[in-house]
């Protein structure tokens, strides 16, 4: 977002918060950047295993976890094509919500592009789609369904994960549901609606989620 603070050097420029916390850990400032870069590369390692995954949908992958998959691409074809239609008239957004189509549009075609590679020629096919202009005609009624549909997404991933037999697929799931409870809060922000409105989130069946899909009336082929 814009003005937020990205890399630990804008937030510690001087470099006292660093040696602050060396101090109080009884350790030197060398060792202690040290440390922090390895902390880095360990999530850039998270990712390189995340790189891996082309190779889950084989034969030996089982066949509900491949379902699930499709399940979860479908949902991020909505939710790219959503985006992608935003992104094309942001003119109209104004504020933060301008900020949030740019990055939300990115991250979930990013998403579809993972999930595809993963799944290879067991990916299902991208159906069409009809958002009624509530995508690109009012900035209100895009927070609201931007909402609506980020909310639904981390139901979704969270009635799934449970289910998921292998583990570098649920670690790929698990990796996009945090993205998708980001986005949701971060919308629900911007609409001044309370970010974290309970204790639990509450997980939703397939069957669940694709009745509320169907009710939108989004999906048309």
């Amino acid at each position: 977002m814009t003005g937020t603070i990205r890399t630990w050097g804008e937030l510690d420029s001087d470099g006292a918060l660093q040696e602050s916390v060396a101090a109080v850990a009884g350790d030197d400032r060398a060792n202690f950047l040290r440390k922090a870069a390895f902390g880095g590369a360990a999530v850039l390692g998270a990712g390189g295993l995340l790189g891996a995954l082309p190779s889950i949908a084989s034969a030996a992958t089982p066949k509900s976890d491949v379902a699930i998959l499709n399940f979860a691409l479908t949902l991020e074809y909505l939710e790219a094509e959503f985006y992608a239609g935003a992104r094309k008239n942001a003119g109209i957004f104004k504020g933060d919500t301008r900020n949030f189509v740019d990055v939300v549009a990115r991250h979930e075609a990013a998403h579809v592009a993972f999930l595809k590679k993963a799944l290879g020629s067991a990916a299902v096919k991208k159906p069409t789609f009809d958002f009624k202009g509530t995508n690109n005609t009012s900035q209100k009624t895009f927070e609201a369904t931007a909402q609506l549909l980020e909310d639904t997404g981390v139901s979704a991933y969270l009635g799934q994960a449970p289910l998921i037999k292998t583990k570098a697929i649920l670690a790929a799931a698990g990796s996009i549901l945090t993205v998708e409870a980001r986005h949701a809060a971060w919308m629900r922000h911007i609409r001044q609606v309370a970010p974290a409105p309970a204790v639990f989130d509450s997980p939703k069946t397939k069957a669940q989620i694709l009745a509320a899909v169907k009710g939108t009336g989004f999906i048309t082929g």
